[in-house]
């Protein structure tokens, strides 16, 4: 058997591999945008394959393909889908004309599979034509953003298990620093006495917003333009498959896909994907801030966090927050990102967006970095310990817990103590306190329970 293969195209001849599943516009492909070096997402490659699965299905209903063919065309994307052809997908993420290289990839890959499948030899396109079959009634401008949104709803979905599991890390610290008072900082400077459960509680109501936004994106996901072909007005497809192939889209999926009222639109404009990459941004956002936060507690002595690996080659027994910091990194990686997807997207022209590969690699990167930063660090909060005594010190000698007691002298005189304490060289403002006020008040003012009620009972 020869090792190579002649396929053909409107600008001439190329010789394949012969073991290789794509062909000849994958190969142009290839040779055309050695760019990134990083290849099409496989969530976008898995998406597309159930989108090609609902289309053949569509048109096998519709009487447009042959039961033996689509039959063959189904069991390929069902192997695409599955991942097992997943070295057969080597166009850069980086590439012109709209997604069209990544569809004729999976066109040329389902095709030469379906062939196998049917008992003939990779490129014999008389038994399965990538264009003719797997692409029948269908454009790269309906199928690549329909894939685009479904992979992104996948990955949503993801996220927001992902970040259920935070919130709850988080929860469970709440509960179980409820009881340990310290101080609380504005502007990096002491302020108003609170427990460690409330800052953690802070932490996983942020995180529990960003669940709850997560759960709302796919809203703005599920219409898609699929069977509006090249401009959306389904140019060169039936009316009856267009009408039944989102049906099967939701089939395959799972998911509860629509299809657009206007698919001229749709097929147009991109910006719901910049609304959910702003969704994005809400949570990283949130992430750098709780990590920063985290790592300046772990600086104070009032928590411990995690001990992962040695944290320098000079200092010997030196230990650095090197989770938080990552996930700061992952922050600032997907607030880049959502800058790409904003520009992709507006940089569209007319009737499609042409840079849509882009807006693609930088969208589901952020959902696929964020879902995994999540889950390492639900685990690391859930190993974060607290140092009591630390808090009491901190919360011990500064003078501003005095501020509970306002209620009670008033704010003169207890400027006025507070001055007293700062003349008298003592370190313990509550000792003061309660030898100035009597500890029985004090203690009560400055109590967990009081100090996290909601005001104070007159």
């Amino acid at each position: 058997m020869s090792e190579t293969r002649i396929e053909k195209d409107l600008l001439g001849e190329l010789e394949i591999p012969s073991r290789a599943y794509w062909g000849i516009h994958t190969a142009r492909a290839v040779a055309n945008f050695a760019i990134s070096g990083r290849e099409v997402n496989p969530a976008l490659i898995r998406a597309l394959a159930q989108v090609k699965k609902a289309c053949c299905l569509a048109n096998l209903e519709t009487g447009h393909l042959e039961k033996d063919k689509a039959g063959a065309i189904v069991a390929a994307c069902d192997e695409v889908i599955a991942g097992s052809l997943a070295d057969q997908f080597p166009v850069d993420a980086l590439q012109g004309g709209a997604g069209t290289s990544t569809n004729m990839n999976m066109n040329e890959v389902v095709a030469n599979r379906a062939i196998e499948i049917l008992g003939g030899v990779k490129g014999d396109y008389r038994l399965v034509h990538p264009l003719d079959d797997v692409n029948l009634h269908q454009s790269t401008n309906d199928v690549y953003p329909t894939a685009l949104k479904v992979a992104a709803v996948h990955g949503f979905r993801r996220l927001a298990r992902a970040a259920a599991e935070l919130q709850g890390a988080f929860q469970a610290k709440e509960k179980e620093f409820g009881a340990v008072v310290k101080i609380g900082r504005t502007e990096l400077q002491e302020a108003v006495p609170m427990t460690l459960g409330m800052e953690f509680a802070a932490f996983a109501e942020g995180i529990g917003r960003d669940r709850w936004r997560c759960f709302k994106c796919e809203e703005r996901l599920r219409v898609v333009n699929l069977g509006g072909t090249a401009v959306g007005t389904g140019i060169a497809a039936p009316r009856d498959y267009i009408f039944l192939a989102v049906e099967k889209l939701r089939e395959v999926t799972g998911l509860g896909v629509s299809r657009g009222e206007n698919l001229t639109a749709e097929t147009a404009n991109a910006d719901a994907f910049v609304e959910v990459s702003g969704i994005l941004k809400a949570h990283a956002a949130n992430l750098t801030k709780i990590m920063n936060d985290l790592r300046l507690l772990n600086l104070l002595g009032e928590i411990r966090l995690p001990a992962l690996q040695a944290g320098s080659s000079i200092m010997p027994a030196k230990v650095n927050p090197v989770l938080a910091e990552a996930a700061m990194q992952t922050g600032i990686k997907v607030t880049a990102n959502d800058a790409i997807v904003s520009e992709a997207a507006g940089r569209g022209t007319l009737q499609i967006n042409e840079f849509l590969p882009l807006l693609a690699d930088a969208l589901l990167e952020s959902l696929e970095v964020l879902a995994r930063v999540d889950a390492l660090l639900a685990d690391h909060v859930r190993a974060i310990q607290a140092d009591e005594e630390k808090c009491r010190e901190f919360f011990d000698r500064s003078p501003l817990i005095i501020t509970a007691l306002t209620p009670t002298i008033g704010y003169e005189k207890a400027t006025d103590m507070v001055r007293e304490f700062q003349k008298s060289g003592q370190t313990d403002f509550r000792g003061f306190l309660k030898d100035t006020l009597g500890a029985e008040g004090v203690e009560k003012i400055l109590s967990p329970f009081a100090l996290t009620a909601l005001g104070y009972k007159e």
